[in-house]
């Protein structure tokens, strides 16, 4: 029997937690990949599953046009607030409120694996201009502190009630196979490696965006943030990223 695994759709419950804790994005990297692609500040760009905006806001300031796209009210509301230069229309992957060739790149972060399917690709390809690019981002944490058995005990027992997380859909590299079967030139890849310092809330904020956490009733997230309170003191948690990014275009 596979393992229950948390749904793509319970995010918009912890929104505020999922902006305070989330991390934003390299501004390196993405200098990389816009470079690489010749996307000037004309471009007119998408945000696809932009959930609270982490991603948006770097795409704001470098180009003319930015739409983001996101199905959950509630994490739109919190984007529209916090990114106000962005155009925020509701939509989702497979159903992109955009017209055909409208945009010079799809940028999707810490979302694509929640959507990839041939309805979706075949979407992003519609909504792109001729040699249009994807970018595809992750955030995938390789080091953290151990924060004591019993904080490690109740994060598992706390997973485990609501199913596998969406991080082994990223590891397993099967959201690639839709790009890579769609019109699209093979993904390239670069990555780069940063430690993040978080307080302790915004380190709770972070547990509790977790699609397991997220999509518990609203009592028992409570119990869970109050727990870790209990256990683990005020202080600066360090943890170590690897932030990669994987860009096409469209043949």
């Amino acid at each position: 029997m596979s393992p229950k695994q948390a749904p793509p759709d319970a995010f918009g419950r912890t929104a505020r937690e999922y902006e305070l804790g989330r991390p934003g994005w390299p501004e390196e990297l993405l200098d990389l990949v816009v470079g690489d692609l010749g996307l000037g500040p004309d471009a007119a760009v998408l945000d696809l599953g932009a959930g609270t905006g982490k991603l948006t806001r770097a795409l704001v300031p470098r180009f003319t046009r930015v739409v983001a796209v996101e199905p959950d009210d509630a994490m739109r509301a919190v984007l529209e607030e916090v990114v106000p230069g962005a155009e925020s229309l509701a939509g989702h992957g497979a159903s992109i409120p955009l017209g055909d060739d409208e945009v010079d790149a799809v940028f999707s972060g810490e979302a694509f694996h929640w959507f990839a399917g041939k309805e979706s690709v075949a979407e992003i390809e519609r909504v792109l201009r001729q040699r249009g690019a994807l970018v595809i981002l992750w955030n995938i944490p390789v080091e953290y502190p151990n924060m004591g058995d019993e904080a490690e005990a109740a994060i598992e027992e706390a997973f485990a009630r609501g199913g596998e997380p969406g991080l082994g859909k990223v590891l397993s590299g099967d959201w690639r196979r839709p790009v890579e079967e769609g019109p699209f030139e093979p993904l390239r890849e670069a990555e780069v490696d940063r430690w993040l310092v978080s307080s302790r809330e915004e380190w709770i904020a972070n547990m509790l965006s977790v699609s397991s956490v997220a999509i518990q009733p609203e009592e028992d997230r409570a119990a869970f943030a109050e727990r870790l309170r209990e256990l683990i003191p005020p202080q600066e948690i360090r943890r170590r990223f690897r932030t990669v990014a994987h860009w096409t275009r469209r043949v």
